[in-house]
């Protein structure tokens, strides 16, 4: 009795392992190639897989999902001979687990050593100035020959970036000496701009105040000489639409020769031929034509001297002293 129960109890233990060995269950975004005999013969997608307890084998889980590797410090030679230090990022899928576990024995060494060929090969064609400012072209060029390289590996290579460019410690104070020179010339630059610009609008500005005050100097004189005119015209109807007769004229012309005489620089002035004519019109103006002249000796007439006499008496005493000249006749 005791030995059926040990047998039953071996079978249904022989029964669970082989139940439990036949069943697998795979991860999502995992894979996993299974081999009977030695020989590939599927791949166990992600869910609950069925295989043959003790005839199949199944070997170690792929991830599917993108995966990420950092290559540090590569050294690589540029055109111009100078040795750089290179970090790269790369990213890849494994798109084919039975090529990646078949077609490659270390796929992760096999990207790095690739990388690394390639990143001599294409900088290697470049001086250190093109390699630090041709990134984007470097990172398009290595992408696409590491993933037609990687495609019969079952794997993708989706991007490839470089983490880091380090030239040689001389080369880098070169770079800052360089840097910092430039940035003092453009903050020459822009202090010599600034000046310049602050002195075209100070003479913009001047310019544009001597303009505004000559333009009011110009109106001014303008309206100035309007009015003066307007004033002169004003008299000048007045003088016609009163009618003066010529003996107000003349006796007007006699009170502004003490004045004209009277200036600082009239030392010397000429009198018109006019003044006769003037002088005849006050003579016929204070002699009037209905009496008769002054007679002497029995009704003659006054000799010349005394008409002179006469005329001088009759002429304002305040334009008496003033002859021809403006001082006192000393000025000849």
């Amino acid at each position: 009795m005791v030995a059926e129960l040990i047998i039953v109890a071996v079978i249904a233990l022989i029964v669970l392992l082989t139940v439990v060995r036949s069943v697998r269950i795979i991860p999502q975004a995992r894979a996993r190639n299974v081999e009977r005999f030695g020989r590939y013969r599927k791949t166990l997608e992600p869910g609950l897989n069925f295989i043959v307890p003790f005839v199949d084998r199944v070997k170690a889980q792929i991830d599917l999902r993108e995966q990420v590797v950092s290559f540090n410090g590569q050294p690589v030679i540029t055109e111009d001979n100078l040795v750089v230090q290179i970090d790269t990022v790369l990213f890849f899928q494994v798109t084919d687990p039975r090529a990646a576990d078949y077609e490659i024995v270390n796929y992760i060494q096999a990207i790095e050593q690739l990388t690394a060929t390639m990143l001599r090969s294409v900088i290697g064609s470049m001086d250190l100035e093109q390699t630090l400012t041709s990134r984007e072209k470097i990172n398009t060029l290595l992408r696409g020959v590491l993933d037609d390289a990687s495609g019969k590996w079952g794997i993708r290579v989706t991007r490839v970036e470089m983490k880091a460019i380090d030239p040689p410690k001389s080369v880098k104070d070169a770079m800052e000496k360089q840097m910092r020179a430039e940035r003092e010339k453009r903050a020459a630059i822009l202090t010599a701009e600034g000046q310049r610009q602050s002195q075209i609008l100070t003479a913009e500005g001047d310019k544009q105040s001597k303009i505004l005050r000559a333009e009011g100097d110009k109106q001014a004189a303008i309206l100035r000489a309007e009015g003066e005119a307007q004033a002169i015209s004003q008299v000048f109807e007045s003088i016609h639409r009163n009618d003066p007769d010529p003996k107000l004229l003349a006796y007007q012309y006699l009170q502004t020769l003490p004045q004209l005489a009277n200036g600082a620089g009239n030392t010397f002035w000429v009198i018109p031929s006019e003044v006769t004519t003037a002088l005849k019109a006050v003579t016929s103006a204070f002699t009037p034509a209905e009496t008769s002249r002054p007679q002497d000796n029995g009704g003659a007439a006054l000799p010349p001297a005394q008409q002179a006499l006469t005329l001088e008496e009759a002429a304002p005493q305040d334009a008496a002293p003033q002859s021809l000249n403006g001082s006192s006749g000393e000025d000849r």
